[in-house]
């Protein structure tokens, strides 16, 4: 058996170019998957300790005029018997510009279970309580500080603002955060009396004393599950990359078992079983396998290194988790790694393993045999292809009748069957297009032998094919996407931008701002807003009561001359200005995540907690709230104020044409000591806006990008591994008089005819991918739909892409051709 083994791996020493084929469609497919998972399993760990610490079901108070807390006020409610206790929070920045948060803790008074305690009490908690403090710290934010994890313990860097505490590592701290004691962050911070907030364990206190907010537990935003659909849309692109891959793969095996028919038949002759010989092709599966799987283990650390920092800027920006830029990966990883690729690996091989073992020992030697078996499995191809799809459509069914929003896997689960679908019918449907040409060929030999040429290559083109089409349709549903997300995004922060500037001022100088600016003539409109929290106690709609209990945002907004003409709204009652009126009313818009999570449409009726016991608005109209995730009730400002004592938030200036733009900044600054942050641009704010969503989605382009390479290496991988076999085809052609220039433009005609028509195929393929992404993914995901938009552009350059692929495949064996002496094409003999 083992000179068998080492027989059957000879044929790889004289075919050099399949082995390099087959090892680099591993590497590259699990460096992909290993690459994504790596990032994923980084994040999901900076996410379980960010959630460690910062969702610890404590329940928080803050003041209700929006001023800070003091000591005093802490004071106060602990002589009062309240179980409160103090944090304070600020940042700082370190040396290379990264932005720590500083936590100041009170150990004694903090609940015993929670994760703040934990965090304070490792060692010594006298070292931890007494000068000169200790500052606990994660071991991935050591880099930012400079200091190296052999001589963090009892290290003092030094910051902008002073020095801090000796270190003590604290493995559990999410990445950037210092945890102390709070009188070292005040020193730190230089805070004084004041307080971040207090909290208290969950339902210690019933009901919030005078004065203060008491936000519950419960409303605390995990950020581990808001951002669970980003790493899944991430997985699924690495596992198309990864099935890409393996399409190279199995493309590859198909051509060598198939060259080694004679030695198959060989090595039965002497002896070898059928079920031996099966065993030994399982076995160089293996080998291979393993090769090159830890291959792109490696090669996926150094991607995932490569692009994990755009990764924690994205998530950073769009959902405030912290994620560290420093790989901490699990021992499972490895594993799982290693598994998945093989595990695909012996999947794509299984086909060729089964054929291996039907094919009878007579037939192994006859290659009509290999091409007879391929006829039966394009009828298996399409009797799969067509249950895959009652599949998907009964899935589709069965979505359309759960609840708006919900089933984010089984929106996957429909992509992934309408993709295999597209698989597995495309080579049956190319069999049957060139069948049906070469029957319109008959008066044109040259061109009908070019169409029964391309038939016969089509049992070792289709993979490459079904991966060009699977590629190029997902990078067209994904670019669609991306660039209807950008578009409506732009004109959403064009129509919701309308002010010239935004003023933060403090709370308490919120109401004299305002006044001043009213009297100052470069203003033509204020656009105050305020903000609150609520929960959504009732629902009464159509469907009848429902009690949701869900934690909704309330924010005023100011209906005016400039803001109306250009807020979006998606549903009305009665008509886009009778809505309005309603909400100069007192009535109620909501967003359009609340809509669809909880079924509301105008007129329904929604009860929410307020300061005086319960309040009911009536919902007047639905409008988009693209980047948010989570509901929210929009009221007019007035309204917002007198019914829900809700906080100032911001005011927006909308200048008179001509005004003073810099006079008025100086006057503002100067007559309320304004800071230089208080007063932002709208071109700034659209600026930073406009950063964060560009940068959400590099990574998904990235991985399109790597995918559509990976199906161009499995087109040329079949067109190389076949180009000596296919001189043998074309060199009775070039005896019989065909010039070899014409040779070289059929060969180009083929695969770019081919390409093209893959390419037609992938464009409404995307285009209903597109619209399942946006119209079930992104809502079941983010709990708002984005209109589809189609992109002329983005299908002109698929169909371009389709080409270029397919003649930069077929131009190296064509230049072979071309530079092949008519010697060797004479000598060529039949296989």
């Amino acid at each position: 058996m083992l000179t068998a083994l080492v027989t059957l791996l000879s044929h790889y020493k004289r075919h050099p170019g399949q082995l390099a084929m087959l090892l680099l469609g591993l590497w590259v497919a699990g460096a992909l998957w290993s690459g994504v998972q790596a990032i994923n399993a980084s994040a999901r760990d900076s996410y379980a300790r960010a959630e460690a610490l910062f969702s610890t079901g404590l329940d928080r108070l803050e003041r209700r005029d929006g001023e800070p807390l003091t000591r005093e006020d802490y004071l106060r409610l602990r002589r009062a018997g309240l179980p409160v206790s103090p944090l304070l929070e600020g940042t700082l920045e370190a040396s290379d510009g990264t932005e720590l948060r500083v936590i100041g803790v009170d150990p004694f008074t903090l609940p015993g279970d929670s994760a703040f305690a934990a965090a304070s009490s490792q060692g010594e908690l006298t070292d931890f309580l007494t000068p000169p403090w200790q500052t606990r710290i994660a071991p991935d934010t050591l880099p930012a500080l400079g200091v190296n994890a052999r001589e963090a313990p009892g290290a003092e860097p030094r910051l902008a603002t002073g020095r801090l505490p000796p270190l003590v590592l604290s493995p559990m701290l999410p990445p950037g955060t210092l945890v102390m004691d709070i009188a070292a962050a005040a020193v730190l911070l230089d805070s004084g009396e004041r307080l971040s907030r207090l909290v208290t364990a969950p339902k210690a206190l019933e009901h919030p004393p005078e004065g203060l907010v008491l936000t519950r537990a419960t409303t605390l935003v995990s950020p581990g599950q808001l951002t669970e659909s980003f790493h899944l849309n991430l997985t699924a692109m690495a596992l198309l990359a990864l099935v890409v891959g393996l399409f190279i793969v199995q493309a590859a095996l198909g051509l060598a078992l198939e060259q080694r028919l004679g030695m198959l038949r060989t090595l039965r002759a002497l002896g070898v079983s059928g079920r031996g010989l099966v065993g030994l092709l399982a076995l160089e599966l293996v080998l291979l396998g393993v090769i090159g799987a830890l291959a792109g283990i490696a090669s996926g650390v150094w991607l995932a290194r490569v692009l994990l920092p755009d990764v924690a800027a994205t998530l950073g920006s769009l959902y405030g988790a912290d994620v560290a830029v420093m790989l901490n990966l699990p021992w499972h990883y490895w594993l799982g790694g290693l598994g998945v690729t093989l595990g695909g690996l012996l999947l794509a091989g299984s086909g060729v393993l089964w054929r291996a073992a039907r094919l009878s020992v007579l037939g192994l030697g006859q290659a009509q045999a290999w091409r007879a078996g391929f006829l039966r499995q394009l009828r298996g191809m399409a009797l799969t292809g067509g249950a895959v799809a009652a599949g998907g459509l009964g899935l589709w069914v069965w979505l359309t009748h759960q609840p708006t929003g919900e089933g984010l896997l089984a929106g996957f689960g429909l992509i992934a069957a309408l993709l295999l679908t597209s698989a597995l019918l495309l080579p049956p449907l190319l069999a049957l297009a060139l069948a049906g040409l070469g029957r319109l060929m008959r008066r044109r030999p040259l061109a009908q032998w070019a169409l029964a040429d391309l038939k016969l290559q089509l049992p070792r083109l289709a993979l490459a094919m079904m991966a060009l089409l699977i590629a190029l349709s997902a990078n067209l549903g994904v670019s669609s996407m991306v660039g209807g997300f950008r578009l409506t995004f732009l004109e959403w922060l064009d129509q919701r931008l309308v002010a010239d500037y935004y003023l933060r001022p403090a709370p308490e100088q919120f109401d004299a701002v305002q006044a001043w600016l009213a009297e100052r003539p470069e203003v033509a409109e204020l656009l105050p807003t305020r903000h609150a929290e609520a929960t959504l106690l009732e629902v009464e709609g159509t469907g009848g009561a429902r009690t949701p209990h869900l934690p909704v945002g309330l924010y005023g907004i100011t209906p005016g001359e400039s803001l109306i003409p250009s807020w979006p709204l998606l549903a009305t009652q009665a008509g886009r200005d009778a809505a309005w009126q309603s909400f100069a009313a007192g009535e109620a818009f909501v967003n359009e995540q609340l809509a669809i999570d909880q079924g509301l449409a105008p007129s329904d009726r929604l009860t929410l907690s307020a300061p005086g016991g319960q309040e009911t608005l009536v919902v007047a109209a639905v409008y988009p709230d693209y980047g948010n995730t989570r509901g929210e009730v929009l009221l007019a400002t007035p309204k917002l104020a007198e019914r829900f004592a809700a906080t100032p938030s911001s005011i927006g200036i909308v200048l008179t044409v001509g005004a003073d733009e810099v006079g008025l900044r100086d006057a503002l600054r100067q007559r309320f000591e304004l800071g230089s942050d208080a007063l932002v641009d709208q071109r700034e704010v659209k600026r930073v806006s406009v950063e964060i969503f560009e940068r959400t989605f590099t990574i998904t382009r990235a991985l399109s990008v790597l995918t559509l390479a990976v199906a161009a290496l499995a087109l040329l991988a079949s067109l190389l591994a076949q180009a000596r076999e296919r001189r043998r085809q074309l060199a009775p052609l070039w005896a019989l008089g065909v010039p070899r220039a014409r040779l070289v433009a059929i060969q180009l005609a083929q695969l770019g005819g081919m390409a093209l028509a893959v390419g037609a195929l992938a464009v409404p393929l995307g285009s209903v991918l597109a619209l399942g992404l946006v119209a079930v993914i992104n809502v079941a995901a983010f709990g708002w739909r984005l209109p589809l938009h189609v992109f002329p552009g983005d299908i002109a350059l698929t169909l371009a892409t389709a080409g270029a692929v397919a003649l930069l495949a077929a131009a190296l064996p064509a230049a072979r051709l071309w530079r092949t002496p008519p010697r060797a094409l004479l000598a060529e003999e039949a296989p």
